[in-house]
């Protein structure tokens, strides 16, 4: 019953102070509103980007040509080598077709396809007064398999157009809808020109694909400032051939469902880092596509974690603040200490309504900063086209910081409070 008639002192003690006690409260609704929307969208993020990046394929192998670490370390672990000084890629560098069909006859058993991709570059394509960006990537015919690549009108390239490095492209149904109104079939078998840095190329489309929307990450880059351009992809032969270069710096293994593709991916690493044995500057990386969403998540939870904490110095700051309205207050009610005091009241009693009257501030401002944190949350989840749902966790993690706010920041000022001689406090003007 003593709990319930404090609650209800502190409610009517807010009531008839409105104005004091929204600016009171106002740290700790902006610093529980900051920490529920940045764990809302941080999780709603993560979610995306993971389920994102395993729709690619769980199974999916990453191999990559990278600078070979400087094993001339101290002990302490400072690096001595030349890293400033990255050598440049020469054609012995890249992993050549040769090595990939290698690869393909030691290890064919295990491997369902190989998706080798070379960006070209951005740019347009132009017909007559319409202009549809995109970005030109060669590919080899795995690619289609490996990213789930559906063809609307039309067909994938022919082996001959692939041997040969042929001038056709792929196009997505964007650039359709820009540049021949929607018409797929008047597309199959036109020839466009693309511009490509201040030069112009022509290409004949072979078939119109669905864009798949695996856009978590698309749909960031356009909240960030990225842009929206379609792919239009081209033979790699095609690719290489405009880049003048030869091999690939990268390329995807997509392992059959029956292997494991971490343990596959080391093997895989082994077998290359093998043949790039001779090679003192460079070697090649693997890395499975279930390891790196685990990575991707770990990483962006770590950053949202990082920066709700930043959030949370507000809720420090607020806690000052109703500490210092606290000791106000009971400077105000002076007299009224002295009075229940000299009635018999305990000082653990005095101690106790103060400290309730602190959390009660607490936890509405925590309730307000709750509901605020949420629907920003949501809203700014929208605008990055994630769907978002609010953080339980954090709700409870914030509605018990503000508790503990409550009675850390209260205790100073209730304590002060029961330790008021009866006999000064009704002497108090």
């Amino acid at each position: 019953m003593m709990i319930y008639e404090n609650i209800r002192l502190a409610l009517f003690s807010l009531k008839a102070n409105k104005m004091r006690a929204l600016l009171t409260m106002l740290g700790i609704i902006i610093g529980i509103a900051a920490v529920i929307a940045i764990m809302t969208l941080g999780d709603a993020i993560t979610s995306s980007v993971s389920d994102s990046m395993s729709s690619m394929g769980v199974t999916n192998i990453m191999v990559s040509v990278q600078q070979r670490e400087d094993e001339e370390e101290s002990a302490s672990g400072m690096n001595f080598g030349e890293d400033d000084d990255a050598r440049e890629m020469v054609e012995t560098d890249y992993i050549s077709s040769e090595m990939v069909q290698q690869f393909c006859d030691v290890y064919g058993d295990d491997i369902q396809a190989i998706s080798a991709e070379e960006a070209v570059g951005k740019g347009e394509i132009e017909s007559g007064t319409h202009r549809s960006s995109v970005s030109v990537q060669g590919i080899s015919l795995g690619y289609f398999q490996v990213n789930h690549i559906e063809i609307l009108e039309g067909g994938y390239f022919s082996k001959k157009e692939m041997d040969e490095g042929q001038m056709v492209a792929l196009v997505a149904e964007e650039v359709v809808d820009d540049i021949f109104g929607g018409d797929r079939k008047a597309a199959v078998g036109s020839t466009i020109q693309v511009a490509l840095d201040n030069k112009y190329y022509n290409f004949v489309v072979s078939g119109v694909y669905e864009k798949e929307d695996n856009s978590a990450m698309s749909s960031y880059a356009v909240f960030f400032g990225g842009n929206s351009a379609t792919s239009c992809y081209i033979p790699i032969k095609t690719a290489q051939r405009l880049n003048h270069s030869s091999g690939y710096t990268q390329f995807t293994v997509m392992a059959d469902t029956d292997v494991d593709p971490d343990e596959f991916s080391v093997r895989i690493e082994n077998y290359f880092n093998n043949l790039y044995r001779n090679n003192q500057y460079f070697e090649v990386s693997a890395v499975s596509m279930s390891a790196m969403v685990d990575v991707m998540a770990e990483m962006m939870n770590t950053v949202t974690v990082a920066i709700a904490f930043i959030g949370s110095i507000a809720l420090i700051v607020g806690g000052i603040g109703v500490m210092n309205i606290m000791l106000v207050s009971i400077t105000e009610r002076t007299r009224e200490i002295g009075t229940r005091k000299a009635m018999g009241a305990p000082n653990s009693s005095i101690r106790i309504q103060f400290i309730i009257e602190s959390i009660v501030i607490c936890i509405v401002g925590g309730i307000i900063g709750i509901i605020l944190g949420c629907i920003v949350g949501v809203a700014a989840a929208g605008y990055a086209g994630v769907s978002a749902a609010p953080s339980v966790r954090s709700i409870f993690i914030s509605l018990g910081f503000s508790m503990a706010i409550g009675v850390f920041f209260g205790y100073y000022p209730a304590n002060k409070a029961a330790k008021l001689n009866p006999i000064d406090a009704l002497r108090y003007e």
